[in-house]
């Protein structure tokens, strides 16, 4: 039986001073378990869960919700072996330049992997969308996010085992149009290509990993957004 200290919850959709986040943070974090094609699960073992606020964790939910992001702070899990979702939070919805950025099928994510994603979305690929494909962005629809399991093929825990990888797997824009990488990375459309290699590489600017169907075969229906990698990688 997992054990979780309770926290206050707060779901931000206004910027919000630094000197009022403090009493955010009385305690974090969350579960759950999102299925992904990139890798092999692994099983789940039980423990307990502290939490003592940190300095880096106030900085950075000060400026999650300077971006007036909607999201809510989730208690922190710690599941062994490797497993945990420490520091994360529930995103509703992040901020456009005309209308909010919906995200579909999204579990918790780390606040350093949600203010990645928060910059990508709205500085990356909604400005892409516009310049490139000629409408704005208003939704991205992923494969999850946390998932207790390894790398495929080695015993080393995944960045999705800690919350700190997104897999993206489609944009959906104003016009209603459905951007696809499965289906339009390789296909017959060249601007739509040119589009979605446009924001990949706006995501190598602000990941630590970046994983597209150019990496290999398990890639080529996402990418893979990871943050806190000891070296950066951008396929």
């Amino acid at each position: 039986m997992i054990k979780v200290l309770p926290r206050q919850r707060h779901c931000v959709s206004q910027p919000m001073p630094i000197s009022l986040l403090p009493g955010l943070l009385a305690i974090v974090g969350l579960a759950g378990c999102v299925s992904s094609p990139e890798y092999h699960a692994a099983p789940q073992t039980r423990a307990t869960s502290t939490f003592a606020p940190r300095p880096d964790e106030r900085q950075c939910l000060a400026k999650l919700s300077q971006s007036q992001a909607n999201f809510t702070p989730l208690p922190d899990h710690y599941f062994g072996t490797g497993c945990s979702t420490i520091g994360t939070v529930r995103l509703a919805w992040l901020r456009g330049d005309e209308a909010r950025l919906q995200l579909a099928n999204l579990g918790p994510v780390t606040c350093t992997l949600a203010t990645a994603m928060e910059g990508w979305a709205r500085y990356g690929v909604d400005h892409a969308a516009r310049l490139t494909l000629g409408s704005p962005l208003v939704r991205i629809d992923t494969f999850g996010s946390y998932n207790c399991r390894n790398v495929a093929g080695s015993d080393h825990r995944s960045a999705h085992a800690t919350a700190n990888a997104v897999d993206i797997a489609a944009f959906v824009l104003a016009d209603g149009r459905r951007i696809t990488v499965k289906g339009d990375w390789s296909g017959d459309n060249p601007t739509t290509r040119l589009f979605l290699r446009q924001i990949r590489t706006s995501a190598c600017r602000r990941f630590g990993v970046v994983l597209s169907p150019d990496y290999n075969a398990a890639h080529q229906d996402h990418f893979h957004l990871e943050v806190g990698a000891p070296y950066p990688v951008c396929h």
